[in-house]
């Protein structure tokens, strides 16, 4: 299927719908560190509730690494600072969604590292600044698993 890497990611809640996400999605979830909370936080558990426990998460010191243990998958990065909407490419088994942190986003060298068409927006309203981090995950896996006909879903 896909897989998700957080970047950074700061909010336990975030993260907990996240993980939520990714097990109703079939796809796989990885943390690049340093993490802004524990995996074992409250609040990061209920936000998954029990849902952990179906879906893969995995955390690494560094993005370079996951992207190596994923052996060097297609990524598509999503930021305010993308061209491209998130509906335009044509999704296919095997690529990565690489979200940001919530206060920072992704480091511009991580999005100068990608070609332009990888580097993805959710269009907003004029003068908005971001959509919440994991309402943002749920936009960007629903279309691409939709493109791939929901396999697995009923």
């Amino acid at each position: 299927m896909f897989s998700l890497i957080l970047y950074e990611p700061e909010i336990p809640p975030n993260t907990g719908n996240i993980i939520r996400l990714c097990a109703n999605t079939g796809m796989q979830l990885h943390l690049i560190e340093p993490l802004g909370f524990e995996l074992d936080e409250p609040r990061l558990k209920r936000a998954g509730l029990d849902y952990a426990e179906f879906t893969s998460v995995s955390t690494h010191k560094s993005l370079e690494f996951c992207l190596d243990l994923l052996r060097q998958p297609r990524v598509f990065a999503l930021s305010t600072r993308g061209r491209v909407a998130y509906d335009s490419p044509a999704y296919k088994e095997g690529d990565v969604f690489l979200f940001g942190s919530e206060t920072c986003g992704l480091p511009q060298a991580v999005l100068d590292s990608l070609p332009e068409e990888q580097r993805l927006r959710l269009p907003m309203k004029e003068y908005s600044r971001s959509l919440n981090l994991s309402n943002s995950a749920a936009v960007v896996v629903y279309e691409a698993w939709r493109q791939l006909g929901f396999v697995g879903g009923k």
